[in-house]
């Protein structure tokens, strides 16, 4: 097998703790045609991404038939992998005091009004301040219970840094396993309001394709013909001004970036969306980030199974660019209205 030149420091940096936490197993023969090493061990070792044992292979933690290899390695049956396990990192989570808007709690879920420029949980490059430190901070006897080395207690669904709106979030395992189930049985209803540049050619629509990673730019999904992941989004259009539209949409699944990629390969893009086209030079109004809401969800309750609609009403920034587009403001919490003052009771009057 071919391999990299190495120096003798090429091996794992701890020596002792490498061997002492390592792995190992033949290639079955299942693998009659060969298959790419780091495909291999995500499939033998689903604990990890495919991308953790990318890293693997580049730190030359990965030796087949005692050799080290490249990710685009084949492997073949009886070949013997044996894997070096890197460090374990401290991951635990620290409880952080970020505001949360809450629009309902009971002892089974958090229903929350998630603003734009929260990221759900940590992630590379965003290992704080995350929802899930606000929700440790706001009851951690429930998250704490839930942590594991996903650092994702509760967390049963996403909503991207920059989309704003509602998100149901599991207080206990029990919950967290039902409402995990439901969204991958597509029992729950997700609707979002969105502004677009440009209008659709159809009022009503469905969109259905699958969507993969962007061939080129690795931050991006896209629109793929091949190993890509079916994806459903319905929409309606509201109404259109000034260049661009308001949009009620609902995805029957939910892939990555779902309705920023599918609006983007209509050519029509959210507005304020960088990554996906949002954003040209003549932007009819100026958008501080993408205008995609999670405006509803519908799902069923982890204790009775009935099915509980919650809405979430539109930040400031939408409602602002709403107004300076001309379009309606829908989605909107009513104000309240006075009810009137009954009349006081007249010091001769007895009750019956």
């Amino acid at each position: 097998m071919q391999h990299p030149q190495q120096d003798q420091n090429s091996t794992p940096a701890n020596e002792a703790e490498a061997i002492s936490r390592q792995s190992d197993c033949l290639v079955g023969q299942e693998h009659r045609e060969g298959i790419r090493i780091d495909l291999f061990l995500a499939q033998t070792w689903p604990e990890h991404s495919r991308a953790f044992y990318q890293r693997c292979l580049s730190e030359h933690r990965v030796l087949v038939n005692d050799e080290h290899c490249r990710r685009a390695d084949k492997v073949w049956p009886d070949d013997h992998v044996v894997i070096f396990w890197p460090p374990e990192k401290d991951t635990k989570l620290v409880a952080e005091d970020i505001p949360l808007d809450i629009i309902m709690e009971d002892e089974h879920v958090i229903v929350l009004n998630k603003p734009p420029g929260l990221v759900v949980h940590p992630a590379q490059g965003n290992m704080t301040g995350t929802l899930v430190h606000g929700l440790l901070h706001h009851d951690e006897e429930a998250f704490e219970n839930m942590s594991d080395n996903t650092q994702r207690p509760g967390i049963v669904h996403r909503l991207d840094k920059d989309t704003s709106g509602v998100l149901v979030v599991a207080k206990n395992l029990q919950a967290r396993a039902y409402l995990k189930d439901a969204f991958k049985e597509q029992v729950t209803e997700k609707t979002y309001l969105a502004i677009v540049i440009g209008c659709p050619d159809e009022p009503v629509g469905l969109i259905e394709n699958k969507i993969g990673r962007h061939p080129v730019n690795r931050l991006k999904m896209a629109v793929v013909e091949e190993q890509g992941k079916l994806a459903t989004t319905r929409y309606r259009v509201l109404a259109s001004a000034n260049g661009c539209s308001l949009l009620e949409v609902r995805i029957l699944t939910g892939r990555t970036h779902q309705i920023r990629v599918h609006f983007s390969h209509l050519k029509h893009p959210v507005l304020g969306d960088a990554l996906y086209g949002g954003c040209p030079k003549d932007l009819p109004c100026p958008a501080p980030r993408q205008m995609l809401h999670a405006w509803k969800l519908t799902f069923p309750h982890p204790a009775n199974g009935v099915m509980r609609q919650y809405m979430a009403p539109l930040p400031e920034d939408f409602q602002q660019t709403l107004a300076a587009l001309g379009l309606p403001a829908i989605g909107m919490r009513p104000k309240p209205l006075n009810p009137p003052v009954p009349p006081l009771a007249n010091d001769d009057e007895t009750d019956e």
